[in-house]
């Protein structure tokens, strides 16, 4: 327990004075966020043109951060690396900087959208399966459909099968975060909930190494909760340090270099914790987020172009141009987003009491 702690509190402290050089440094750069003001099927959206020139890419703190707090909290005795704990952190890296090249081509060119944004998807869908397949070639991940257990419903699948299904996961999540961060603080506060709830996930399979574990002998289970706690708690304190500075009005914003990064460390917790299905729960507001702007697309379309279910997608924008304010819409869609994580882990305990009946 006191590494979990000791982890959650050095990424906090790195994330709250490295959020605050980033501010200065992109201040002195003179560049920052460019604000779009129509969409893609040019209709206006959410009055946000005056956070034009807000400094971005915020979440190489974020991801920096936790990085840190997760190795320095194994210099303490008892802790060790895990390899599917190293692995999940290269992939957020990769994930991250594949983000912060979109970041630096949209504040040099001085638009919302990167070199990437035609092709962004694809090579994000790559990344995410080759990240997959590493993960079930070199380590003892179970290779099941999990919910709250790998043997709950434990759907056992072939490689290839797993391979699709856990990349699929890693390159939704990634995007649903995207998506999610288009107002002060949301993304960061959403995240910060999720990351709370692994954290207690993992530990809760740490302390009952029979049901979750992966124990000597069986074939299935959780390899080291304790050090996947360790990094769910690193990314937590890390969020938390982050949005001291990205509170409304943010001084800061994430950009996608953290949207990335923490969208893949949401999903490969879920992976390795085997709470797969889960998932869909943790980041309910995400969920949320990202389907309303399927749905937006797919009525707008069906309409021949005319029509829109929404006054803008992702739906905080329909409730900002509703009449809400920004603070509102994020304090509101917080909550939302902790009855979902509330939801998620009384599903979780739910499971280990009957189980203990």
């Amino acid at each position: 327990m006191i590494a979990i702690f000791l982890s959650g509190a050095i990424s906090l402290l790195v994330s709250l004075v490295g959020t605050r050089f980033l501010i200065r440094f992109f201040k002195n750069l003179g560049k920052g966020q460019p604000i779009l003001t129509r969409d893609e099927n040019n209709a206006v959206v959410a009055e946000h043109s005056h956070k034009h020139g807000t400094p971005t890419m915020g979440g190489i703190a974020i991801v920096g951060s936790a990085v840190i707090g997760y190795t320095l909290t194994h210099i303490r005795r008892g802790v060790v690396f895990s390899d599917q704990a190293l692995i999940m952190l290269l992939a957020v890296v990769i994930m991250a900087l594949l983000g912060l090249l979109d970041d630096v081509a949209k504040v040099r060119k001085g638009r919302n959208r990167g070199v990437f944004w035609k092709v962004k998807g694809y090579i994000t869908l790559a990344l995410s399966i080759g990240v997959a397949l590493l993960l079930a070639l070199t380590t003892n991940i179970s290779r099941t459909i999990s919910f709250t257990r790998h043997d709950s419903p434990g759907w056992h699948v072939p490689l290839v099968v797993w391979v699709l299904w856990a990349g699929f996961m890693i390159f939704a999540t990634t995007n649903a975060v995207n998506v999610t961060d288009g107002l002060d603080g949301l993304a960061g506060g959403s995240a910060l909930l999720g990351f709370a709830a692994f954290t207690i996930i993992a530990y809760w399979a740490f302390r009952n190494p029979t049901i979750y574990a992966f124990a000597p002998g069986a074939r299935e289970g959780v390899i080291n909760p304790l050090d996947l706690a360790v990094v769910a708690a690193a990314f937590a304190g890390a969020c938390i340090g982050f949005l001291w500075w990205n509170a409304a009005p943010a001084r800061i914003f994430m950009g996608d270099v953290g949207a990335l990064g923490i969208g893949a460390a949401l999903a490969m917790l879920a992976l390795t914790t085997n709470t797969h299905l889960l998932l869909v729960l943790i980041c309910g507001l995400n969920v949320m987020e990202i389907g309303s702007v399927a749905l937006q697309m797919g009525y707008f379309r069906a309409t021949g172009r005319k029509r829109r279910l929404f006054k803008m997608s992702p739906i905080h924008h329909h409730f900002e141009l509703s009449g809400w304010p920004e603070t509102t819409v994020i304090i509101r869609f917080w909550i939302i987003s902790g009855l979902f994580v509330a939801l998620a882990l009384a599903l979780f305990i739910n499971d280990f009491v009957r189980l203990q009946g």
